[in-house]
């Protein structure tokens, strides 16, 4: 696994990225700092813990819109569970990346307990 030094709101961060996930991790990256910025640039919230949970949470909610707009799954297909576990041994690929936001989430707001 490579590591890759990003920026996110002025912020440096390494991160791991798995061999040919490079262009897919910056994709990321520029979403969610594209979203903490619009949300600091609204000036009203200025915590970047703040900034970050509301960032995660509107592209959280993007994400489920996004799969609510995707045909219907296929007969006898069941969704994965909040964790991300398909049942009967079904493949949750497709929802890896909200699965991963939902439970970066939950673990931010462990530590707080409030979003605002």
């Amino acid at each position: 696994m490579k590591q890759l030094e990003v920026q996110i709101m002025g912020q440096s961060y390494l991160l791991g990225c798995p061999e040919g996930g490079d262009a897919r991790l910056l994709e990321a990256v520029e979403r969610v700092d594209s979203a903490m910025c619009k949300i600091r640039d609204g000036g009203k919230i200025r915590a970047r813990d703040r900034i970050a949970v509301l960032a995660a949470l509107n592209l959280a909610f993007d994400l489920t819109e996004q799969a609510q707009n995707k045909p219907a799954a296929r007969p006898g297909t069941a969704s994965p569970d909040r964790d991300g576990h398909a049942p009967d041994g079904e493949s949750a690929e497709d929802n890896l990346p909200l699965q991963s936001l939902l439970q970066r989430l939950d673990a931010a707001l462990t530590d707080d307990g409030r979003l605002i």
